[in-house]
């Protein structure tokens, strides 16, 4: 039996404004759970999932890349210039032509775009990732083409179709499930954040890894109230979240945030007392095997 290992991958951190991340928080709440600069921007991660299976390396999300232009990247505080994904990779022995699959849990810029090669003048970016075969929730991808006034911003223009001319695109619903080798990719609906996000629960022979998308970007999102100003759907989001939880608690699971600039992951448990979900393990990194 081929073992598998998870590592956390850091590709490009950005700022975002701490009020719109925590839409339905007071600030004097928040500001205890992340600092912010003068401007009320808090550090915003991009942790990318890479499982390895012995035959398969599959990659969960990609961050946001560096494929704006320099006036972007300003505007979002893009940090680094370089496709920083692309030296987690190196730092593993990979390259992007190394990767089966990537999956996407939809198409929101801060998380696809690290399929594009890093900016430079007068040339459009590249959709890296030459032999992956490229895993999308076909809802998303349709809203992706034709996004709504509010979201639109969101999504990258162009992307959906240098996806499909890849030839290498595969679609996926909630309730459908990937199979690579001995490692088995559920995927559990999502409509609260994004019209079509799909969640990926991971289950390995030894234990379940959730990632969680932007359902639970990061640990102070675990408390169940607490929703993003950019969640379309807030209470329908709350709904999910607490499904998740619940389940990730029967079943033991490893919750990997694909925005927390502190923690990779954590485990999570009932607290008694509280009669609430809290995190019962965190970690500052994530290189393990199960």
């Amino acid at each position: 039996m081929q073992e598998t290992s998870f590592i956390v991958l850091r590709g490009n951190s950005m700022r975002l404004d701490g009020g719109t991340m925590f839409g339905n928080a007071a600030k004097a709440l928040w500001r205890k759970w992340m600092p912010a600069d003068e401007n009320g921007m808090i550090d915003i991660a991009s942790n990318c999932l890479l499982v390895k299976t012995g035959n398969h390396n599959i990659l969960f999300e990609t961050g946001c890349g560096a494929y704006l232009s320099p006036d972007m990247k300003r505007r979002f505080a893009v940090k680094e210039a370089s496709h920083i994904l692309m030296q987690s990779l190196a730092e593993e022995g990979l390259t992007d032509a190394d990767i089966s699959h990537v999956v996407l849990t939809h198409l929101h810029f801060d998380h696809a775009g690290g399929l594009l090669s890093a900016w430079e003048p007068e040339r459009e970016p590249e959709l890296l990732f030459p032999k992956a075969l490229f895993v999308v929730g076909e809802e998303n991808f349709k809203r992706s083409k034709s996004p709504h006034y509010r979201d639109r911003a969101s999504f990258i223009p162009g992307l959906a179709e240098k996806l499909q001319a890849s030839g290498r695109l595969v679609f996926k619903q909630g309730g459908d499930r990937l199979v690579v080798d001995e490692l088995g990719v559920e995927f559990s609906p999502s409509q609260g954040h994004t019209p079509g996000m799909l969640i990926p629960w991971i289950q390995a022979q030894t234990g379940t890894v959730i990632y969680t998308a932007d359902l639970i970007p990061g640990l102070p999102w675990v408390n169940l109230p607490i929703t993003m100003g950019y969640d379309r759907f807030a209470e329908r989001l709350v709904d999910e979240k607490k499904e998740m939880l619940d389940r990730a608690v029967d079943e033991k699971a490893l919750l990997v945030f694909p925005h927390d600039p502190d923690y990779a992951a954590i485990r999570v448990e009932m607290d008694p007392v509280k009669k609430r979900v809290m995190p019962s393990q965190r970690f500052e990194t994530l290189n393990i095997t199960l």
